[in-house]
């Protein structure tokens, strides 16, 4: 695997120069600011620093585990010349600490951990022999790989999804393969596992039509007001808001509070000749978000009626739909839910309640499960502010441990 950083002035700019030297198979690993230095270093422009990986070649992995092995080895040699208390030691240590601090950059004390719970205790025989020394690299690996396996369940990420994870990485890893090189790979491969996101995108002609469906009580009205004043305000884009939830009438005149704010149109929908008029009357918009009722997903006639909204507008114009749900539901609740409204329409999913969980397993097993792209997150109630495009890279690094 190839670890190299890119700097320019934008994250765009930066990810399209390693893809130019890498190829389009770089994976993003971290984004971060990069501050000027120097006496004139007020007067240099932002400069973003992006690090990517790339998984290489079968035939370039042994090179690329040796060039690792080197490093360490030459680590060792210096954490010996510095107990000896040799002048050459301060220097010597210092390509060590650049050449480690990439993975210690992604995960933070996740490596300190590791290294914490892998020590074993000092043995007190001497007569241990060469081949003893040389099998301890590879129980080492196995212990490391369990305490991630550990790690992954206890942040509720299903046993069977934290398995496949391992035994996929298990398949490359060698007998004497650093902890970082496997870090790296599982990091790489639980990115690739979740993907990019999938937000909401204007219409290839004309208006689009997004349907947010999902239980009672996940936030879908709340999430609406965010999603219509990062677009009324942000973007400048002319946006309409409709309910399909009569059930419910706080939730109808939340959203025509929000509709008001943002001084966008407003209606409560009844039947498909309603949609279809509301597609006329807004014809010259840009989005149309339609709240629609957190009925029962197990009551049948209620989905059926849902679904004959959806599919109402098929033949006539763009739509996108997005399944919201808490991330502090259980997930075998989760199973129940997505498998109700996968008989209704293919969707995109949507996380809410991020700040009432400590565990985010649930994003990934869910993401596995469906199949669904992941787009947006909310993290608490303000509006417009408690909301972002998913971040895998972040969530990938809480799910192995690392701090947020």
């Amino acid at each position: 695997m190839i670890i190299k950083k890119f700097t320019a002035k934008t994250e765009k700019e930066a990810l399209e120069n390693a893809k130019k030297e890498l190829g389009d198979g770089v994976v993003v690993m971290n984004v971060k600011d990069v501050k000027a230095k120097g006496f004139f270093s007020f007067l240099k422009p932002h400069m973003t620093e992006v690090t990517v990986a790339l998984e290489e070649e079968s035939e370039r992995y042994t090179a690329a585990v040796s060039a690792i092995n080197s490093v360490i080895a030459s680590s060792q040699a210096q954490e010996a010349k510095a107990q000896q208390n040799t002048p050459e030691a301060p220097a010597a240590q210092e390509p060590s600490r650049k050449e480690s601090s990439a993975i210690e950059e992604k995960l933070d004390s996740l490596q300190l951990l590791l290294e914490q719970q892998l020590q074993k205790p000092e043995e007190d025989k001497e007569d241990k022999d060469a081949k003893a020394g040389e099998e301890k690299e590879e129980t080492e690996i196995d212990r490391f790989m369990k305490l991630l396996h550990d790690t992954m369940l206890n942040n509720e990420v299903d046993e069977k999804y934290a398995k496949e994870i391992l035994d996929e990485i298990a398949q490359i890893n060698k007998p004497n393969m650093p902890f970082d090189y496997a870090l790296a790979n599982i990091y790489q491969k639980m990115i690739l596992k979740f993907g990019m996101p999938s937000c909401i995108t204007p219409a290839s002609k004309g208006i689009k039509m997004v349907f947010f469906i999902g239980p009672t009580g996940v936030g879908k009205t709340t999430t609406i007001a965010k999603i219509a004043s990062i677009f009324r305000v942000d973007q400048k884009k002319k946006v309409a808001l409709l309910t399909a939830d009569t059930y419910r009438i706080a939730a109808a005149e939340q959203l025509r509070t929000y509709a008001n704010i943002l001084e966008v149109p407003f209606r409560i929908i009844y039947t498909v000749e309603e949609i279809e008029k509301a597609l006329e009357d807004f014809r010259d918009y840009d989005y149309i978000l339609v709240d629609t009722a957190g009925h029962s997903h197990q009551n049948q006639t209620q989905k059926e009626s849902m679904s004959n909204f959806i599919h109402s507008v098929d033949d006539k114009i763009e739509k996108e739909v997005y399944l919201v749900l808490s991330a502090t539901t259980k997930y075998r609740d989760l199973i129940s839910i997505a498998d109700a409204y996968k008989e209704m329409t293919d969707f995109k999913l949507i996380f809410t309640k991020l700040d009432e969980t400590t565990t985010l397993g649930n994003l990934l097993n869910l993401r596995l499960y469906t199949g669904a792209a992941l787009s947006y997150v909310t993290y608490g109630q303000n509006v417009p502010d408690d909301i972002e495009e998913f971040n895998p890279q972040r969530t990938v690094k809480k799910l192995l441990g690392g701090k947020n």
